[in-house]
């Protein structure tokens, strides 16, 4: 059962380890048998792990991509190929005429009012917000309309101060040591 009062939780900052640590609470909270959404906003590769690891704790753990496919993604998924950085992806993903922010949101909303979850993640919200996708006002007023044991994890680069300050708990990410610097590419099972 969730508890009473739920909390707003932002993990930002320019390393990695974001959606990874709101991924470890909603992985929590389903293994808790309470349901966990994840809203992935602006990602639609469709070959992450955590896709793949839903399966194992369902019916608590949904996680949903709203954004540009991957032609890749089959191959990728499998191990038979990997992501080629063509950045076809990242691209259509940044253009307002595909409207995937403005329906994680729709769906968001769907998920927020309907009040049978624990736990909600707008996995990328802040990205949405600084490429001009979706209003900050309408993020904050979802915040306005969640339901008191309801907590719900914000993530991204840049964090708007106004999503900050409504904010609970607050962590940044910052990069000490990575494989990429050392030039090791992503890897299966542990980025994706």
């Amino acid at each position: 059962m969730p508890e009473t009062q739920g909390k707003i939780i932002i993990f930002t900052g320019n390393a990695k380890g974001k959606t990874t640590a709101a991924l470890g609470l909603a992985v929590v909270a389903a293994a808790n048998n309470q349901s966990a959404t994840v809203i992935q906003f602006l990602k639609g590769g469709g070959y992450t792990g955590e896709l793949s690891a839903q399966q194992f704790l369902a019916p608590y753990l949904q996680i949903r991509q709203f954004g540009y496919g991957c032609s890749r993604a089959d191959a990728i998924r499998l191990g038979s190929g990997k992501c080629n950085k063509c950045g076809v992806c990242f691209r259509e993903n940044c253009r307002p005429k595909h409207g995937f922010a403005v329906a994680a949101c729709d769906y968001a909303e769907q998920v927020v009012t309907a009040a049978t979850n624990g736990i909600v993640v707008l996995d990328e919200i802040s990205h949405a917000i600084r490429r001009g996708l979706l209003p900050l006002e309408r993020v904050s007023a979802l915040i306005a309309k969640r339901p008191p044991g309801l907590t719900m994890v914000l993530t991204g680069r840049q964090m708007p101060d106004e999503l900050i300050k409504l904010a609970d708990q607050v962590t940044e990410c910052v990069m000490v040591k990575h494989p990429l610097t050392a030039g090791i590419d992503a890897r299966r099972g542990s980025e994706y």
